[in-house]
């Protein structure tokens, strides 16, 4: 098992590698990773309608959604939340600021793209008919919650939500082979969803599938309290609030463990 000090020197090499990435690679890999976190929010989703409470319902949601982060390790691609990490490589002089930020713009795209069309195709391949139409309530149930939230409580999870993503990511290089990595991440994962906390790559699949589902009659009938799901504030009440707080969470780590782990090498 790689210790904390060496995964802070390992990062600097992986942050190095994925900050000077071809922009077309990256952005293909960052579209695979936004339709990775959609699929595990789809069977999240999928999994929760059939619980038959509340209570178990997040429960299994939390159980099923680590699946997203290891498709994105194990099989390879680019999250947008996870590479708030690259800023360890930053501080550390050996990645520029607009080479990092020039990253997360791209990986942002793709995440966005790859989300929205795993949203489109649950939706118009009528995989929401599921349970007799509870996963596509379920859906449009919790788009039009996320969109409820106030801009700080959006934030504020957002924040809460990045400091375990990033340190799910952290904990996963930790290991050695993949089932270490795969028990590693699936904790921290489990308690972002459990508690409620708000993730940008997952809200863009999240909230397009709850929109895209009230564009469907059958869906649309189906629907309660649902008006506040709309585009405007899928932009500006969630997504706006939430990647801000992702990138303040991701970031407060990673300048946290460059601090402890790798600043006293250049004094």
């Amino acid at each position: 098992m790689n210790t904390p000090g060496e995964i802070a020197k390992n990062y600097l090499a992986i942050g190095g590698a994925k900050a000077r990435m071809p922009l077309g690679k990256l952005f293909l890999l960052a579209v695979l990773a936004g339709a990775y976190i959609g699929l595990a929010g789809l069977g999240a989703s999928v999994a929760s309608a059939g619980a038959g409470s509340a209570g178990a319902g997040r429960v299994l949601s939390a159980a099923i959604f680590p699946a997203g982060l290891t498709m994105v390790l194990l099989a390879g691609s680019e999250l947008f939340t996870g590479n708030c990490l690259i800023l360890i490589p930053v501080l550390h002089g050996e990645v520029s600021p607009g080479a990092f930020a020039r990253n997360l713009l791209v990986v942002y795209l793709g995440n966005a793209l790859g989300g929205f069309l795993i949203a489109a195709g649950a939706v118009y391949s009528h995989t929401f008919d599921l349970l007799n139409g509870s996963v596509a309530a379920g859906a449009v149930a919790a788009a039009a919650a996320k969109c409820s939230l106030s801009f700080g409580d959006a934030f504020l999870r957002g924040v809460f939500c990045n400091l375990l993503v990033c340190l799910a990511v952290w904990m996963a290089m930790a290991a050695k082979d993949a089932a270490g990595k795969v028990a590693a991440l699936f904790f921290p994962i489990f308690l972002f969803v459990l508690c409620g906390f708000e993730h940008c790559v997952a809200n863009l699949y999240y909230i397009p599938a709850g929109l895209l589902a009230l564009g469907d009659p059958a869906y649309a009938a189906l629907a309660q309290n649902a008006s506040a799901l709309t585009w405007g504030n899928f932009l500006f009440a969630n997504l706006l609030p939430v990647t801000l707080g992702n990138l303040a969470g991701g970031m407060v780590l990673a300048w946290a463990y460059w601090a402890i782990y790798l600043k006293t090498d250049r004094n």
